[in-house]
């Protein structure tokens, strides 16, 4: 009886191990299939991460603004300009900034800035008009071979009015254009301080026979924003000559192509009925005295001595033809003049455009011949919206008249009709 006990409660723990010993090792077998599930599961969200992530940078690359910057540079950009600010400081400290909030430095504290970037051997522009670029065969080379497919990258500087310096460095694949933009301005304890660094891909671009670099940035589209963003941008590089700058300056900067149609329209000796004379005064006035035309002066109108010899000085023209083809108002013996407004002037892009003398031609009767191009950034990026021969005479004096205007190749159809200052009667 002890024997067969015995050998039943050996059976008994026998079979409560191997019960103990299948449940361990079913549990070991769960546990087992839980971490799979488990790294799996972590796997799938990795992936899904990952994918959203490329998807992202997909969306990104596609959209071509907003690109994100690396580390390397951003480093780069910022300790280039802080290098060139900290030259710059003295200049910018011992600069006229006037009493206004918003500093707006003179032409030739901008020019010593953009001299002392030459001299450490960059690219450099300042923000004026009619600028020439220094050390420019850089970024011809770059524009010339990125033209036939080479890459490469090359970095310019601009000045800007503020004394801030701006930083462009155009990077060329082999297939699209980008560029890394970053700008350093100055704080209130003339320390100098990044305010953007940006990335963004090239829409398109050309490099013009003239020596313009053109080219329009990605930027936001409809629907994602409202109103429209202009990625548009025309920077000069190979320079023009010191006569065509000052022939610019001189004679067509003052007038350029919005509130008065001297440059718009075609017009000679012969043919002066089209000239908007109420809305030219004012322009004329600034060439001839450097300042705006004060209309509280005369709040009735201009008289009929100041409107006419400033005309007549500047145009061939008699009293009675500008009493003809003027606004005159003979009981008051004043001129009608009012400032633009939205009821008689509708922008355009073409009226922001920047005249600029290209050719010059010195003419047998003493008279010049200058060729004007219509530069126009905004939006229409094109370094010759029209093409117009503009003639003049100069006397001894220096002083000049203007003889006639003629918009070449049929350019006046490609531009706004002009909108005369006051009701048209011509």
């Amino acid at each position: 009886m002890k024997q067969a006990k015995c050998f039943m409660i050996c059976i008994l723990m026998c079979g409560m191990i191997f019960c103990s010993c299948n449940k361990e090792d079913v549990n070991t077998k769960e546990k087992e299939n839980e971490t799979v599930r488990e790294t799996e599961k972590e796997v799938i969200e990795d992936t899904a991460e990952g994918i959203k992530q490329e998807e992202a940078v997909d969306i990104e690359s596609e959209k071509g603004y907003d690109l994100p910057v690396s580390d390397e540079d951003r480093v780069e950009a910022e300790q280039d300009s802080y290098r060139l600010m900290a030259l710059l400081t003295d200049i910018y400290k011992n600069a006229d900034k006037g009493d206004s909030s918003n500093v707006v430095l003179g032409s030739n504290t901008m020019k010593k800035m953009t001299m002392k970037i030459k001299e450490q051997g960059y690219s450099v522009i300042n923000s004026e008009a009619y600028s020439n670029m220094e050390n420019y065969k850089e970024v011809d080379s770059f524009l010339i071979n990125a033209e036939l497919g080479k890459e490469g990258s090359v970095v310019t500087y601009k000045v800007h009015p503020d004394g801030g310096i701006g930083r462009e460095k155009y990077v060329y694949d082999g297939k699209d254009m980008f560029l890394l933009a970053s700008n350093a301005v100055w704080d209130d304890d003339n320390k100098p301080c990044m305010t953007f660094i940006s990335y963004a891909r090239l829409k398109e671009w050309r490099y013009s026979d003239k020596g313009w670099f053109c080219y329009e940035m990605c930027v936001p589209e409809y629907p994602e924003v409202t109103e429209m963003v202009d990625g548009s941008c025309l920077i000069r590089i190979k320079p023009m000559s010191r006569r065509k700058r000052k022939f610019s300056k001189q004679c067509v900067q003052g007038l350029g192509y919005s509130g008065n149609n001297l440059l718009c329209s075609n017009w000679d000796e012969n043919h002066l009925e089209k000239i908007d004379y109420n809305g030219l005064y004012e322009y004329l006035y600034w060439m001839k005295y450097k300042k705006k035309y004060n209309s509280k002066k005369y709040p009735n109108g201009i008289p009929k001595d100041k409107f006419e010899s400033l005309i007549m000085e500047y145009l061939p023209v008699t009293s009675e033809e500008i009493q003809k083809y003027a606004f005159f108002d003979k009981k008051k013996g004043t001129y009608l003049w009012q400032r633009l407004g939205c009821f008689n002037y509708a922008p355009t892009f073409f009226g922001t455009s920047t005249p600029e003398v290209t050719n010059i031609k010195d003419n047998p009767n003493g008279t010049i011949t200058l060729t004007v191009d219509a530069v126009c950034e905004m939006v229409l990026c094109d370094e010759a919206v029209i093409t117009h021969e503009l003639t003049v005479r100069f006397t001894e004096d220096g002083s000049f008249q203007y003889l006639g205007n003629k918009i070449l190749n049929g350019g006046i159809e490609d531009i706004p009709e002009y909108q005369y200052r006051f009701v048209d009667k011509k």
